[in-house]
């Protein structure tokens, strides 16, 4: 089984209807600042995790910018606590806020103006994390790669020396089959695609690729 580029796994992926019961590009609540938060949040823990600190700030009504600007740094640590590394995550968190509201004055702008070199210039956002958001948050076509993508890849036969080789690779065979507008959308399923087919089909960390036709 060999893989000519990226289409050809996208297009297997895509067989096997993998995202029918998720929200139609992945992610829940695509294209608002509880992305934002959320990719904070994920950040070394699990997605569940993360849908309880998420529920506790719905609740306490403090999933908004404004108000995780301006709110007090240790009643964001209890409610996101299920999360882990919730001292980090709550000072990410708030400092992020503080500095999108500064340079953008809200989240739309934010959303339509932020570029990937400003986040990665943020304290506690990697290369995931601001893809994540570009991806997510911002509908940009930017391709979000993590330890899932790497080990299906590595099922194939491919390795790759860093993060940015990992995506190059992942966006290169994408890009030809479609245009601007329909990128963003491409990426954002190619990505959920990939977890959750790696989420289903693996034994530690030993990826079983039979359930794709190439």
């Amino acid at each position: 089984m060999e893989l000519q580029d990226s289409f050809d796994l996208f297009s297997a992926l895509e067989r096997l209807r993998l995202l029918e019961n998720s929200p139609p590009l992945w992610w829940p609540s695509y294209g608002t600042f509880e992305v934002v938060v959320g990719a904070i949040l994920t950040q070394n823990t699990q997605w569940t995790r993360v849908e309880i600190s998420l529920e506790n700030l719905r609740i306490n009504e403090l999933l908004s910018l404004h108000t995780l600007a301006h709110c007090d740094a240790e009643d964001l640590m209890e409610l996101i606590r299920p999360s882990g590394l919730f001292k980090a995550k709550a000072s990410t968190l708030i400092r992020l806020s503080q500095a999108i509201l500064a340079d953008y004055g809200s989240f739309e702008e934010f959303s339509l103006s932020v570029d990937r070199d400003w986040l990665l210039a943020q304290k506690g956002i990697g290369p995931e994390t601001a893809d994540s958001i570009l991806c997510y948050a911002c509908a940009r076509p930017a391709m979000v790669v993590d330890a899932y993508t790497a080990r299906l890849l590595n099922a194939f036969g491919y390795e790759f020396e860093s993060y940015d080789e990992l995506q190059e690779w992942c966006e290169a065979g994408i890009r030809g089959y479609f245009d601007t507008v329909q990128l963003p959308a491409a990426f954002a399923r190619f990505h959920g695609m990939i977890v959750e087919y790696v989420k289903g089909n693996s034994k530690g960390k030993a990826v079983n690729i039979a359930q794709l036709s190439i």
